[in-house]
C-alpha cells in the first residue's frame, strides 16, 4: 500500500436554548496520507445558518505539517463568493506564500509575500472542521500540558464562518493541550487529545469565543468533536468514520 485514507462525516449542531440540538449544518471530509509523509484533505463544508455557506478545500501539507498548496471554493447565500489557490514554497531560504483567487468584492486579485527566513506559515487554516483538528499537529506535545504560541499563521477568511475571500489573511494564535481522554462520539469511542484554542485577542476583525478541540491521539489528528461558546454556542461531532 503507497497511501492510506480515512473518510468522515462531521454534523454541525447548534448549543443554543432556543435552538439546542438543532441541525445547523454538515462536513464530509477524507484524509489521505501518501508514501512520502504527504497529507491531502478533502473537505466539502455546508453551513444551513442563513446566508447559507457552501465550501469545497483542498489542501496538502508535507510529511511535517507544513502547508504546501491549497484550493478554495466559496458560494454564500447561494451565489458564488470566490475562488483561489495558495502556493507556499521558497526563494533559496526566504518561505514565499502566493495566493491567485477571484472574490465579489475584490474581483481577480494576485497576493504575493516574501517572508523573513524565519517567518514561514505555518499553517493555513480554509475553515473545515476537520482542519482545525490537522492543525493542532503544530503542538508540541513532548513539552506537555500548557500553552503555545503561533506567530506565523494564515487563513482563507477572518470571518468565523469563514465565508469571506478567499485571500490570504496573517495572525498568530495560541494552542493550549488540556490532556489526554477517552470520548464517545456518534462514530464510536476514541482515545483523544483535548485541545483549546486560545490568544486570539486582536488577531481578527471580531473576537472568537472560547473554542474546545478533541482529536484522535493517535498521530492522525482526526476530528472527533468541538464546542465553540460565546455569542455562537456551535457543537461539531464526528459521526462516521472510515478508514482504509
Amino acid at each position: 500500500m503507497f497511501h492510506r485514507s480515512q473518510r468522515g462525516t462531521i454534523s454541525y449542531t447548534s448549543h443554543k436554548p432556543d435552538r439546542l440540538g438543532q441541525v445547523r449544518g454538515r462536513e464530509f471530509f477524507s484524509l489521505t496520507t501518501q508514501a512520502d509523509g504527504t497529507r491531502v484533505m478533502h473537505a466539502h463544508c455546508e453551513i444551513d445558518d442563513a446566508p447559507n455557506v457552501v465550501r469545497d478545500v483542498v489542501l496538502a501539507t508535507d510529511a511535517a505539517g507544513w502547508p504546501l498548496d491549497a484550493h478554495v471554493r466559496l458560494t454564500v447565500g447561494d451565489r458564488f463568493e470566490g475562488s483561489g489557490h495558495f502556493v507556499f514554497s521558497h526563494e533559496g531560504a526566504q518561505p514565499v506564500a502566493e495566493c491567485h483567487s477571484v472574490n465579489q468584492r475584490d474581483g481577480r486579485i494576485h497576493q504575493r509575500l516574501v517572508l523573513g527566513a524565519d517567518a514561514r506559515v505555518r499553517w493555513l487554516g480554509t475553515h473545515p472542521i476537520c482542519g482545525d483538528a490537522l492543525a493542532l499537529r503544530c503542538y508540541d506535545l513532548a513539552q506537555g500540558p500548557g500553552r503555545q504560541f503561533f506567530p506565523h499563521m494564515m487563513l482563507s477568511s477572518p470571518d468565523h464562518r469563514g465565508a469571506t475571500g478567499p485571500m490570504m489573511f496573517r495572525l498568530g494564535f495560541g494552542i493550549e493541550y488540556v490532556g489526554a481522554e477517552a470520548v464517545q462520539v456518534a462514530a464510536g469511542k476514541f482515545e483523544a487529545w483535548h485541545f483549546r484554542y486560545v490568544d486570539t485577542a486582536g488577531q481578527l476583525p471580531q473576537e472568537h469565543p472560547p473554542y474546545d478541540v478533541w482529536c484522535t491521539a493517535d498521530g492522525d489528528y482526526v476530528f472527533l468533536k468541538g464546542a465553540v461558546g460565546g455569542y455562537m454556542q456551535t457543537h461539531y461531532e464526528l459521526t462516521e468514520l472510515w478508514r482504509g
